[in-house]
């Protein structure tokens, strides 16, 4: 008999809130420089990596949402300490923040990426809820980076480049997460309500028109000038994961907006990944197909199970009868994926990366994994509290 979805999302939730957060709050929170560590050994040590700007508006975000829910540790200290180490760190004068620092917080490459600003986006939407004396700060820092981004890399046609100068390829994935961001900003009262609101809808339509395939119904990864798919096989390139998180971003989009456009496609997003996505010997999602949804890289890594399990919940709260239990039934194997990366010696960390084979790969846990991991047990939380 399958685990039923309610029992396991209890269950995860409750080793965020006793195991995961507790762990990464003491060991994950580096006292000393400051800032957040980017991986935790087996053992439960940090260890001294470099680290990725990224990680730390996710661990912000990580903090700043469990404080918003009612955990209980001291999450104001991570999340306020984690932006402060932040902005000290890899914040450039263009207003731009660089790509990487080492564990003593030296920043060893500055250079842009549209990824990592917008999830500095996604901190300023989330401090502002949980922060009220410092909302007017986050308002004037959220639309001063929109502000400089759209002066800085705004394509000509719609959507955003990689830098300026333009480089190529062209990515789907950073704007995944500035529409993310979007989505997040346009509900926090005070942020720029029709600024975010139109570029969710640009990007919504960049997404629908140019990262979706018209014939497959399929989303590419990486794209030419013109949002043509990339020559060769990058162009081909084709992510469970991101098929999955994006369907549950145009659900979420077209829910506020109502569009049935953006539902029959974050349909067949979701349709793609669940039956060529998903191994089905290990039961769990795959890192890359191609365009022909053959099978590129069969490594399965631990973000793509958490937004499997992210849009099969938003879709079982968003349907009824017999598709409302399909979907309820892909969320319970989700959910099983995810269970596997968290076995670990000690409870609260995860393994990233499974083999073919279905032995994990011996290595710390990564940072960032938890920003996909907390989303996604809130989520459901959320989407079954619906039903």
């Amino acid at each position: 008999m399958p685990q039923d979805i309610f029992s396991q999302s209890a269950t995860l939730s409750t080793w965020l809130a006793e195991k995961a957060l507790p762990l990464w709050r003491e060991k994950g929170v580096d006292a000393t420089g400051g800032g957040f560590v980017e991986t935790i050994d087996m053992a439960g040590e940090p260890t001294r990596a470099n680290r990725r700007a990224r990680v730390q508006p996710r661990q912000v975000y990580c903090f700043a949402e469990a404080g918003r829910r009612g955990w209980g540790g001291d999450w104001k200290s991570a999340a306020e300490g984690g932006l402060a180490y932040f902005d000290r760190v890899y914040l450039q004068p263009t207003g731009f923040y660089g790509a990487l620092a080492d564990a003593d917080g030296h920043l060893i490459d500055a250079s842009f990426d549209l990824y990592n600003q917008a999830f500095a986006l996604l901190a300023f939407a989330y401090l502002a809820e949980v922060f009220p004396d410092r909302k007017p700060e986050m308002i004037e820092r959220s639309n001063g980076l929109r502000q400089r981004l759209e002066t800085h890399c705004k394509h000509p046609l719609i959507g955003f480049e990689e830098d300026d100068p333009s480089r190529l390829p062209l990515c789907s994935n950073p704007h995944m997460h500035l529409f993310e961001a979007c989505l997040a900003s346009e509900e926090v009262e005070g942020f720029d309500q029709v600024a975010w609101s139109n570029l969710a809808d640009e990007i919504a339509h960049l997404a629908m028109d140019h990262f979706i395939d018209g014939d497959t119904g399929a989303l590419r990864e990486f794209f030419d000038h013109d949002w043509a798919p990339y020559p060769g096989d990058k162009g081909r390139i084709v992510e469970p994961g991101h098929l999955f998180e994006w369907a549950w971003l145009l659900l979420r989009w077209a829910e506020r907006r109502g569009s049935a456009e953006a539902i029959v496609k974050a349909r067949r997003l979701f349709a793609i990944g669940e039956a060529h996505g998903i191994c089905p010997t290990r039961n769990v999602a795959v890192m890359t197909l191609l365009d022909d949804f053959s099978v590129a890289d069969p490594i399965a890594r631990l973000w793509p199970q958490t937004e499997w399990l992210k849009a099969s919940v938003r879709f079982a709260a968003l349907t009824d009868g017999a598709e409302r239990e399909r979907y309820l039934a892909s969320a319970a194997r989700a959910a099983a994926a995810l269970g596997f990366f968290l076995e670990t010696p000690v409870a609260g960390l995860w393994r990233d990366k499974q083999k073919p084979d279905g032995i994990f790969v011996e290595e710390p846990a990564p940072a960032s994994s938890f920003y996909h991991i907390l989303c996604a047990i809130y989520e459901a939380e959320d989407c079954l509290a619906r039903l």
